[in-house]
């Protein structure tokens, strides 16, 4: 976790941003920016204006029903930027086109088809989130039953939340261990260093960047940790008053509780990225110990690569990124 000289910060950031391959994309208040060093070892930057829903539906910013929209949107934005990362990196044995692929190529503008992949993979994102960290742990409780029926529900709902805690502490181990998501993880580390760097006033160099701790309290592996974490609490109270021992049925209450726990945790992290003290730093503790499978310490070559992507993002007018 990051050390007692670096805990403290006189200025806290909207900006934030993610990882991609052989490179990181920084998502300021006014534009998002995109930097990869392709094969040549040279930085290509690609620079977007932000075009916000809540601009054109105010009601999808209010407390609560954001955290979603904003979960959702860059799960989106992040997908998009992956895919646009990954094209400086094509496999190295090409194979011919099946026939499918053929066929899409033909009848679907590559526009399209781009829009198509992108809805897949957040798609399937969601959906391997939702079975591994909750449909999974409900189904194995639900087995229990049948060898145990007379376990008690209090005991079913704390071993379904220690179910959900240890599948996606292994989920985040198995992740770290895979030598091209370690290089990823890398330029997570760099993302979060640089973010630091900038928030306490020093100069954007290499140099000062790489003094910076690689954990940080908004980073999105807190957050997934938190939601998990506000889950169980949820599910907890609920099934308490409500004792559902269904599976289906108590797997139905977990989805109609999600976007209220996401719109929960998403002002919970929130509150805690404006505040440093003991409180602030006892409830973020446990996902900031996560953030040690997730980043990893930078090269000086990717640090270069963060700096210039949340330079692209500085608003044009000074403190409009505040937290």
């Amino acid at each position: 976790m990051a050390s007692e000289k670096h805990s403290g910060s006189c200025f806290r950031t909207s900006i934030g941003g993610q990882a991609l391959i052989e490179g990181i994309l920084m998502r300021g208040p006014e534009q998002q920016a995109i930097v990869v060093r392709d094969k040549d070892g040279q930085l290509v930057e690609k620079v977007e204006k932000l075009r916000l829903i809540k601009d054109r539906y105010p009601i999808l910013g209010w407390p609560l029903i954001r955290g979603t929209v904003n979960f959702l949107s860059s799960m989106v934005e992040g997908v998009k930027a992956l895919m646009y990362s990954a094209d400086f990196y094509p496999d190295e044995e090409p194979s011919e086109p099946s026939r499918l692929e053929q066929w899409m190529e033909k009848h679907i503008s590559s526009k399209k088809l781009e829009s198509l992949l992108i809805g897949f993979s957040v798609f399937l994102g969601v959906g391997l989130s939702l079975v591994l960290f909750l449909f999974l742990p409900t189904f194995l409780t639900g087995g229990l039953l049948h060898f145990f029926p007379d376990f008690p529900l209090w005991g079913r709902n704390l071993l379904e939340g220690l179910l959900k805690i240890v599948i996606f502490l292994a989920y985040l181990i198995l992740c770290s261990k895979q030598k091209d998501i370690y290089r990823v993880f890398q330029y997570h580390g760099a993302e979060h260093k640089t973010i630091f760097c900038y928030e306490r006033g020093l100069p954007l160099t290499v140099e000062n960047v790489r003094d910076m701790p690689r954990h940080h309290p908004r980073c999105g592996t807190s957050f997934l940790f938190v939601v998990i974490f506000v889950s169980i609490l949820f599910s907890s109270v609920v099934f308490g008053i409500w004792p559902i021992t269904n599976v289906w049925l108590r797997t139905l209450v977990h989805l109609v509780l999600l976007p209220l726990v996401v719109g929960v945790t998403y002002e919970f992290i929130r509150w805690v990225g404006r505040h440093d003290n003991g409180l602030s730093r006892l409830l973020t503790a446990p996902g900031m110990w996560m953030q040690n499978f997730t980043t990893n310490e930078p090269e000086d070559g990717m640090i270069e690569c963060a700096i210039r992507s949340l330079e692209l993002v500085l608003p044009s007018q000074k403190g409009k990124d505040a937290w």
